[in-house]
């Protein structure tokens, strides 16, 4: 058994964006993590020039509780504390790789790093889930015309949500938000 956090860094299929695993040290007494360890995940790959200054934390008391797309003018490391969530990310980026989509289940045991111009989203599949991200830019309302939001029911993308949109937990705004099509890159 490994005596610190060990990551293990893997590129997906929207550039940028990278699925993390990462070990739990297990004893009587519970577990520890590193959750974020720069270093150790530099040398795995992970952007260097990542630097947070703020993290925060969502907690969703129920299960099915879904929020997103949302896209900020930053980049984002996420993960869960407790619980497990299923994650969805779409590429807003202009390009070739506009709308591209990438999905997760996320546990305790893997975070993910979302590079800037690729929108994020989260389903809770379990009750009490703690979702936590460190970001390297502050909201500002001066920068809100630099955010972009993604309908989640958008049938374009055609995001197999583990618990259906209608049963789901999901605030008007996001119920609102406009489809890819309506979206500039």
């Amino acid at each position: 058994m490994a005596d610190t956090t060990e990551f293990k860094v893997t590129p997906t299929a929207i550039p940028g964006l990278l699925e993390i695993d990462i070990t739990v040290l297990e004893d009587n007494r519970g577990w520890f993590q590193e959750k974020f360890q720069k270093e150790k995940l530099v040398a795995l790959g992970f952007p260097a020039s990542f630097t947070p200054i703020q993290h925060s934390l969502s907690f969703n008391k129920e299960t099915g509780t879904t929020r997103g797309f949302h896209m900020e003018p930053w980049e984002k490391y996420v993960g869960v504390i407790a619980g497990k969530i299923f994650a969805a990310f779409v590429d807003l980026r202009p390009g070739a790789g506009f709308g591209a989509k990438v999905t997760f289940a996320v546990d305790s045991k893997k975070a993910i790093f979302v590079p800037q111009g690729v929108a994020n989203s989260f389903q809770t599949l379990e009750p009490d889930t703690y979702y936590s991200y460190l970001v390297n830019g502050h909201w500002s309302s001066d920068k809100i015309t630099e955010y972009k939001y993604v309908n989640l029911a958008d049938p374009d993308l055609n995001i197999a949500w583990p618990i259906s949109l209608d049963k789901a937990i999901i605030s008007d705004k996001d119920r609102t938000n406009p489809m890819l099509k309506d979206i500039k890159a």
